[in-house]
């Protein structure tokens, strides 16, 4: 996939095209207002100081709308990463990276790390209800 544009939990715009140069952390995560996948959000936010510091802009990516995704960052304290909405059409993102779930109607828990160039150099889908490590992810980035 080249290039993509989604809204965040703000309703501003990300054009991945801008972020050239950096490289792209694309956590993706099965519904909003779920456990595992609020863990995985602050796992973000955690380590975003990190993520600076090692280029890496993280975006935290689902199919919910923008105002439960905005409800749902106000609701978890999430002040620096950007939540991305693959509303409408639906799932269309998670789709171009084939990992959306059909049956379902919602993506993969996956991770999917973009290089500076952006090609992808990492995609993992975990199992729907476990955390993915973030030590892993980490490991990638420092390469």
């Amino acid at each position: 996939m080249e290039d993509f544009r989604l809204k965040d939990h703000s309703g501003k715009e990300v054009h991945l095209n801008d972020f050239r140069g950096k490289k792209v952390l694309l956590s993706f995560h099965p519904l909003a207002w779920t456990e595992v996948c609020a863990e995985q959000m602050n796992s973000l936010e955690e380590n975003q100081e990190l993520f600076g510091k090692l280029n890496t802009v993280a975006f935290g990516i689902s199919v919910d709308p923008i105002p439960s995704k905005k409800a749902w960052a106000k609701e978890l304290g999430i002040t620096h990463i950007r939540l991305l909405s693959d509303f409408w059409p639906h799932g269309e993102i998670a789709k171009e990276y084939g990992i959306f779930r059909d049956k379902e109607g919602f993506s993969e828990r996956a991770n999917i790390i973009i290089d500076d160039k952006q090609e992808i150099i990492f995609l993992k889908v975990y199992p729907i209800h476990e955390l993915p490590d973030i030590a892993e992810i980490i490991k990638v980035l420092e390469r």
